[in-house]
């Protein structure tokens, strides 16, 4: 019997033309994961640079989550462009720790940090 859970829910903001805050609320996993990518891949073709990905909603998130961060991560480098997530909770933190993501994907506390960060790296 598998474990019943909200599905995900992915909002989109744009604090800038070329930059995309992407919000997850609920469980970033194999069953809700293409929702995000959906999300992505839309934001991509309509011509962003710059993924944030707020994941301070998500209790919890496999490795079809990551997959998923490593493979915007990827493409983003490619435009030149980024992918920073904002804001893990401890359980997503401690996975993307483990897994070494998070020594690939800059993690940034606030949308304002992953923001300084970009104006930074465009120097």
């Amino acid at each position: 019997m598998s474990v019943a859970h909200n599905p995900l829910s992915v909002e989109v903001s744009l604090p800038a033309e070329d930059v995309a805050v992407i919000t997850a609320e609920g469980y970033l996993d194999v069953d809700t994961a293409t929702e995000l990518q959906h999300h992505l891949a839309n934001q991509l073709h309509h011509g962003r640079r710059h993924f944030l990905l707020d994941l301070s909603k998500v209790p919890f998130m496999d490795s079809s989550g990551m997959s998923i961060i490593l493979r915007a991560y990827q493409e983003a480098r490619d435009l030149p462009g980024s992918v920073h997530i904002i804001a893990p909770t401890p359980a997503v933190r401690r996975i993307l720790d483990l897994t070494g993501v998070s020594i690939t994907v800059p993690v940034s506390e606030s949308v304002e940090e992953a923001m300084a960060r970009i104006i930074q790296e465009q120097g």
